[in-house]
């Protein structure tokens, strides 16, 4: 089998395992939404790996140490927590032998307190990790899960415990040892699918979250550009963590050496990120996922990394915020050198400076945001054209419309570079037709975002596709970003021949003349017979 057929082979392969998890998964909602059902799969597969994985790296040091016949899940619990702290060093967290899923798994059926078990193995996790390095990566990793939800579980105890052992009959199903793709982490793909399952039936819940894997790539090609290595990466609004992700697929993550730096709002999405990193085997000491404002209150551990070679996000469009009501924020050094505050009923622009503000001297940022904010007038003006005088913007990227979950506007990326050198122009890039149908979405197919990133990388005019535009020409515009103010669209009307057209009316007209005077002529002798 040639590479390209040992290609196809392990992409069906991992289509069918797909396939084979969403159907245990859509199974499992029973009467609950999958939207509502999803932290319990998904946390139900994170302990899945959590076990396996502190099974197998112990059993592996063992081994290699003589003892050929060592099992940390057949091991004693009081023989496994006098290694805890050992363990905990090396993983970042403990669970104790008889916590293991597969164990709980084994005794559900008779288990009359699962509930119970399940809630005390859940805050073991997170408890071994308080006073250490990892304290903050596993705080509260768990809490979006109730073993005690009626309305999601069960009414009693019995129709809770009954959902829940549905629920580890299904997540033990989930067979990855079979499939021969070993070039990626088998638990974070089948979670990163499992996401964008439960995001394209969520509606604009879904687009809150999570961006799609091929839009993440396409921001982390731009954002990597001429890079094979890179301290850190980092994403003000990072969701469930996709954009990261991506950055370490496109680098490699062992080239990420100072970690990936993340803040989200929203607890569960804050959640949702840390473990997608944990199953995509991030060692939680490179990663730093942050719970809060980060426009309001960014993290101070993240202040203290910056800056960052890479920066990738997809801020929530039009977000009100506080802007020039609080004083605070109008002397904020991340805001305060663009003159003016992004307007309160639309804080994208507060995001950008923000990442800006962030970012390395020799770094990029890849940035989707909202249309509008590139021609709108007022402070958003202001804004533009501090980005372009000081020759920040490197790139504007109009995409596709129906890209993301929720949303069916055409969306912009905006690239930033702070050392542009002698380069003073801005490439604009009209990729509104690179897609492939998908369902009732759209999407950017790998040739899709193989264009639109040679674009960007070749920098120079392509008609009706790409222009870079002289600084003198966007002053002139009013700062004017939007790509279709400089790039012309192709005429795709049919081309006519306008001298061959008017031979053919001419030729018609002439016809209807010869027509007209034989009718003429037929009821004039009509007219004379008559008066015969």
């Amino acid at each position: 089998m040639n590479e390209e057929q040992e290609q196809r082979t392990q992409e069906r392969e991992r289509a069918e395992l797909h396939k084979t998890i969403w159907g245990i998964a859509d199974k499992l909602r029973g009467a609950v939404s999958g939207w509502d059902f999803k932290q319990y799969v998904l946390g139900t597969l994170f302990y899945r790996f959590l076990s396996e994985k502190i099974a197998r790296i112990a059993d592996e040091e063992q081994r290699a140490a003589g003892d050929t016949g060592f099992s940390y899940a057949a091991l004693p619990d009081a023989d496994a927590l006098a290694a805890k702290d050992i363990l905990v060093r090396k993983l970042g967290f403990f669970l104790r032998p008889s916590h293991l899923f597969s164990r709980v798994h084994a005794a559900a059926a008779k288990d009359d307190n699962l509930n119970v078990t399940l809630e005390n193995v859940f805050r073991e996790i997170e408890n071994s990790a308080k006073g250490t390095e990892s304290e903050e990566d596993f705080k509260d990793v768990f809490s979006a899960i109730d073993f005690g939800d009626a309305r999601k579980l069960g009414a009693t105890v019995d129709k809770q415990n009954k959902t829940l052992r549905a629920l580890l009959d299904g997540v033990a199903q989930m067979r990855f040892g079979d499939f021969r793709g070993g070039a990626i982490d088998l638990f974070g793909d089948a979670y990163e699918f499992l996401l964008t399952m439960y995001a394209s039936g969520a509606g604009k819940s879904g687009g809150e979250f999570f961006t799609p894997q091929e839009v993440s790539r396409l921001l982390a090609r731009l954002a990597t550009r001429g890079r094979t290595r890179v301290s850190r990466v980092y994403d003000p609004a990072c969701g469930s963590g996709s954009l990261l992700m991506q950055v370490a697929k496109v680098l490699g993550r062992e080239n990420v050496l100072g970690g990936f730096f993340g803040q989200e709002k929203e607890p569960t999405t804050h959640n949702l990120c840390r473990i997608n990193l944990f199953l995509h085997d991030i060692d939680p000491r490179k990663f730093d996922i942050a719970l809060g404002d980060t426009l309001l209150d960014p993290a101070e551990s993240h202040a203290d990394a910056e800056p960052f070679d890479v920066i990738v996000s997809n801020p929530p469009y039009s977000l009100e915020w506080e802007g020039d009501s609080n004083p605070l924020l109008v002397a904020d050094p991340r805001f305060a050198p663009a003159g003016v505050l992004a307007p309160k009923k639309a804080a994208d622009f507060a995001f950008i400076l923000h990442a800006l503000s962030w970012l390395a001297p020799d770094g990029a940022a890849a940035i989707v945001c909202f249309p509008g904010i590139f021609y709108r007038r007022g402070a958003e003006q202001k804004i533009r054209q501090y980005l372009v005088d000081n020759n920040y913007v490197d790139a504007v990227i109009a995409l596709p419309s129906n890209l993301f979950f929720g949303v069916g506007i055409a969306t912009t990326v905006l690239v930033l570079r702070k050392n542009k050198r002698n380069d003073t122009g801005v490439l604009f890039v009209d990729g509104t037709r690179e897609f492939v149908k998908a369902g009732n979405k759209n999407k950017l197919a790998p040739e899709n975002i193989d264009a639109l990133f040679s674009l960007y990388d070749e920098r120079r005019d392509a008609p009706h596709r790409a222009r870079l535009v002289p600084f003198e020409e966007i002053a002139g515009n009013g700062y004017n970003l939007s790509p279709s103010t400089y790039v012309e669209p192709e005429d795709t009307r049919e081309e006519v021949d306008l001298a061959a057209l008017n031979a053919e009316i001419k030729a018609a007209a002439a016809r209807v003349d010869a027509l007209r005077a034989a009718a003429d002529a037929i009821a004039a002798e009509a007219a004379g017979e008559q008066g015969t």
